[in-house]
């Protein structure tokens, strides 16, 4: 009679009996236990490592002692002292397996938030390692069919499809190899490359394309691990610096979308080169590409004409989306590596705006969140789980340091903090590239020479010359007898650096414009959505997570909230499009999501334009932010008198 015996995975909890002598990975197997495995349990990957675990009415080790496959192993999985290779370890008796976090097919990522669901690791693509039966007169049966026989034999595979590229290197990789590879297995029935002998690098990289900048993430497809990371500013900045500009380019030149698609393009290959550089690998390691951006850059990178998003009814050639090869968007990757772009939301509500959704969840909580992410076009989702509206606003790049007369994007030298004295206006700041303020010591030795203003230091001198009285509600700046107010023609200007960097008539404006436009924006969306107040704002993108939450709602960038529930989401575009390269559950969940966004299009809401005119006020002309005068003690309508001080703390 056959011994039997019962082990007990953790943390699963799940129960299994089989034979004395099967060793653990095929009692996983067996079990359904997420136990992973690419050498299909010949002792090379150290993948499928194990921990003796415990539980009650179980004693004992239960496992066999380690052979010749434990004691030679040297893979690049280190062995711990307190592990076992589920492959070769056998089990013996009642036995409590523990299989940790590292060894797991569906690892999870680490969420920024608790109350959103953590998302599995279970990307697109999978290696597999096989040794494949040699040709035969008895079987003459073709290497691309052995191939696939192999796989079904070890690995359960079945019906799969071949890549050119695959069947053609196949017979060359076999004889090289003493006929043992790896392939990888795209979606499960796709195979997409090979290797000769054992192979364990699957790399992908994330792309957020943002009009300004491109960021790109490089990680393992296996660990989720984030290998390097690099930003360039977008080339098609010389064709115009905001996103209607580029399709004016467009419209007007015969050439101009191929121009655009053309150096966009280069760019993302020249970063999938450099990333594989840093990381120590070579571009045949990347099998993955995923790809977000709004709707024009998503465009002028898949090639698709964005000249109907110019004009109403600002038509997308495609809301799904994308699954392709990289080669299609001149990608220099591993010949079968795949493309996949997530879908778009609307006209001028991107891909990126997808991408801030699945990464920061307002569709999984009972809160009413406002996220927003900050850009010459912003794009603004709000709602919970009961509803979700998106929409976009146009901004311009006055926060990013355009159109301001010092102002230039984040770079060192820039000044990104501003604190000013409410009785002299004597101003402190910081320059980026140094963590000292400006009336610290050592600032004149360690930081670089100031150069300009950037987005974040611009709303902050607004901000507090507000506060201190030398701005007024409706944004016109007071005349006085401080240095530091100096006539402007007509107007008046602030001296903040002698460099000179003036703060202009001209440079609140510019800032009021884009501010008013944002929160109209919000406002339209809360009444469609029919609430007055919303319970928490994250703010993404560069510009929404370098900016001081507070001086962002005493300009009125955004409606009144409890500060506390107001927060930086970091790069959450380039975040959500890291968890659809590594997960296909996180695919599946924004395209389902997406479906059921309910579209709003500002340029044909009239109410647009009132909540805009109303919102050129600081921080707003009628509403009253009572959550923000809490805490900070705002104007009223009329500037008053700035010898005196105000009576709550504002820092």
């Amino acid at each position: 009679m056959t011994e039997s015996a019962q082990v007990v995975f953790t943390p699963s909890g799940r129960r299994h009996t089989v034979e004395v002598g099967t060793t653990v990975l095929d009692a996983a197997r067996d079990a359904g236990v997420d136990l992973d495995s690419v050498c299909g349990g010949r002792g090379i990957c150290g993948r499928c490592q194990i921990e003796v675990g415990s539980a009650p009415g179980i004693v004992g080790v239960g496992l066999s002692d380690p052979g010749p496959t434990e004691a030679g192993y040297e893979g690049k999985r280190t062995l711990g002292a307190d592990r076992r290779l589920g492959c070769a370890a056998r089990i013996i008796s009642d036995v409590v397996v523990e299989v940790p976090p590292d060894s797991r097919v569906h690892r999870q990522v680490i969420r920024k938030r608790p109350e959103v669901t953590n998302i599995p690791i279970d990307p697109a693509v999978q290696l597999y390692y096989v040794q494949v039966d040699p040709p035969s007169m008895e079987e003459p049966a073709g290497e691309q069919e052995r191939l696939s026989a192999a796989l079904t034999r070890e690995w359960e595979l079945e019906r799969l499809d071949f890549d050119l590229a695959v069947t053609t290197a196949l017979p060359g990789v076999l004889e090289r190899s003493g006929r043992a590879v790896t392939v990888a297995i795209h979606d499960g029935s796709q195979v997409t490359a090979v290797w000769p002998g054992f192979h364990d690098r699957a790399w992908g990289v994330a792309f957020d394309v943002g009009s300004t900048t491109i960021a790109g993430h490089l990680c393992d497809l296996a660990s989720g691990d984030v290998l390097a990371s690099a930003g360039v500013m977008n080339p098609q900045i010389r064709f115009g610096e905001d996103l209607m500009s580029r399709v004016s380019y467009v419209m007007l030149n015969e050439d101009g979308a191929q121009q655009l698609t053309s150096v966009v393009r280069m760019a993302l290959d020249e970063m999938v080169g450099d990333l594989v550089d840093e990381a120590g690998g070579n571009r045949s390691d990347v099998l993955e590409v995923s790809l977000v951006g709004n709707t024009i850059m998503h465009h002028l990178v898949l090639g698709f004409d964005p000249t109907p998003l110019g004009v109403a009814p600002f038509t997308l050639a495609t809301d799904q989306a994308i699954r392709a090869k990289a080669s299609k968007i001149a990608l220099e990757a591993n010949p079968g590596a795949r493309l996949y772009v997530l879908p778009c939301i609307a006209g001028h509500v991107g891909a990126d705006a997808a991408a801030a959704i699945l990464s920061e969840g307002p569709q999984m909580g009972a809160a009413v969140q406002l996220l927003v992410d900050v850009g010459t076009n912003a794009e603004i989702v709000l709602g919970s789980r009961d509803k979700l509206l998106a929409a976009s606003s146009p901004t311009g790049p006055a926060f990013e340091g355009a159109q301001i007369s010092g102002g230039q994007r984040a770079a060192p030298g820039a000044i990104e903090r501003v604190r000013i004295d409410p009785i002299s206006l004597e101003p402190k700041y910081k320059v980026i590239g140094c963590d000292l303020w400006s009336d610290e010591p050592g600032f004149s030795d360690q930081a670089p020479p100031v150069t300009g203003i950037c987005g974040s230091g611009i709303i902050e001198v607004i901000a507090e010359l507000f506060l201190a009285g030398a701005i007024a509600v409706d944004g016109s700046i007071q005349a006085g007898d401080n240095p530091r107010l100096i006539p402007d023609d007509r107007t008046t200007s602030y001296v903040l650096h002698d460099r000179p960097i003036h703060i202009t008539q001209k440079d609140v404006r510019a800032i009021q414009l884009a501010k008013a436009a944002l929160y109209a924006g919000c406002r339209l969306l809360m009444d469609e959505l029919g609430v007055d107040r919303v319970d928490e704002i994250r703010l993404a993108g560069a510009f929404g997570s370098n900016i001081d939450t507070k001086y962002a709602m005493i300009l009125g960038l955004i409606p009144d909230c409890d500060l506390d529930r107001v927060s930086a989401a970091g790069n959450a575009a380039g975040t959500g499009a890291m968890m659809a390269l590594l997960s296909t559950a996180a695919r599946r969940e924004i395209e389902r999501v997406v479906r059921d966004v309910h579209k709003v299009e500002t340029a044909l809401e009239p109410r647009f334009q009132e909540h805009f005119i109303e919102a050129m006020g600081l921080p707003h002309t009628t509403h009253s932010f009572t959550e923000l005068a809490s805490v900070v003690d705002l104007p009223v309508a009329k500037a008053p008198e700035r010898t005196k001080r105000r009576g709550k703390a504002r820092r």
